[in-house]
């Protein structure tokens, strides 16, 4: 039962990162207004199963007012609150402070800020700095999320006994991720991925939303739309045996999801991931429900 809801709540963001699941860009397409928010706690505050929630994108910050009006509607329901960001508006200390202080005990128990290269040209370690301090001053509970480019750590063996690569970092090749980072590293044959690592796809525990009205369990794969179908409703009728997507997925991992539908296979995929984003790309026309936004697959909507 899901008991964290994730708020996409745009796909716009200031970086456009190599390894960004979400092809988040100054040009995507997809913001909550303000009226679709809070009609989803209408929504969350029907359900017993779902205790927390967090605010990410794109760049959450990015719609302020938004954010902050999705904060207190969580305060007010009485759920935990974590905000992802990229800490672009720490410019200073003080700056921080004065963008954080509005957050002040409306219950946000994780601000978690992003700390690594990856985050486009422009990061800067600073910025880091400044909004953890000001959140640490300002009684907010923060930490650091770091995915580091991928390096091959063990060129002898690229695969641990789960189908994971061999590949420091924490990247995950799904999103622009397969397009920007895969280039020059080790690939194995797409028998080898037999299970999902990653989502626990029989009883997910977490959703993500966005202002399409897509419900997912994974970026790309949804389980309903909410502007369709009452939120409630699609989180107690998840079923992942009638599927198209998770049954073979559970039942064989992307191995079985790619030979099921008979898709291209390629020479090799770096990890689990890779292979379940190339094979649901191509599928996307067949099943449109249940792989959607097409932009979070680098296609236009």
């Amino acid at each position: 039962m899901i008991e964290i809801i994730h708020f996409l709540l745009t796909y716009q963001c200031n970086y456009e990162c190599d390894h960004c699941f979400v092809f988040g860009s100054s040009e995507a397409k997809g913001t909550f207004t303000l009226n679709q928010l809070k009609s989803v706690f209408a929504e969350i505050a029907k359900s017993h199963s779902v205790k927390s929630v967090y605010f990410e994108g794109g760049e959450p910050f990015l719609f302020y007012p938004l954010l902050l009006e999705g904060v207190r509607n969580a305060y007010q329901l009485g759920l935990s609150v974590g905000i992802v960001t990229n800490g672009y508006w720490a410019t200073t200390k003080e700056d921080a402070e004065f963008w954080l202080k509005p957050f002040m005990g409306l219950g946000i128990n994780d601000l978690s800020v992003s700390s690594d290269s990856l985050h486009s040209d422009e990061y800067d370690a600073k910025r880091e700095d400044c909004a953890i301090l000001a959140a640490r001053n300002l009684g907010i509970p923060t930490g650091t999320i770091c995915i580091e480019g991928p390096e091959v750590v063990n060129s002898n063996n690229y695969v641990n006994k789960k189908g994971e690569p061999i590949v420091g970092g924490g990247v995950r090749f799904r999103g622009r991720a397969v397009d920007k980072l895969v280039k020059g590293l080790p690939l194995n044959e797409a028998k080898i991925y037999t299970s999902c690592p990653y989502e626990e796809l029989m009883n997910p525990k977490r959703a993500h939303v966005d202002a399409f009205g897509n419900v997912s369990i994974c970026q790309g794969i949804t389980i309903g739309n909410m502007w369709q179908e009452p939120l409630k409703k699609i989180i107690e009728n998840y079923d992942w045996k009638s599927h198209p997507i998770c049954r073979p997925l559970v039942e064989g991992g992307p191995t079985l999801l790619a030979s099921e539908y008979n898709a291209k296979n390629k020479k090799g995929y770096v990890d689990a991931c890779h292979l379940c984003f190339e094979t649901r790309k191509t599928l996307i026309n067949k099943f449109p429900k249940q792989l959607a936004p097409k932009q979070v697959y680098g296609l236009r909507t």
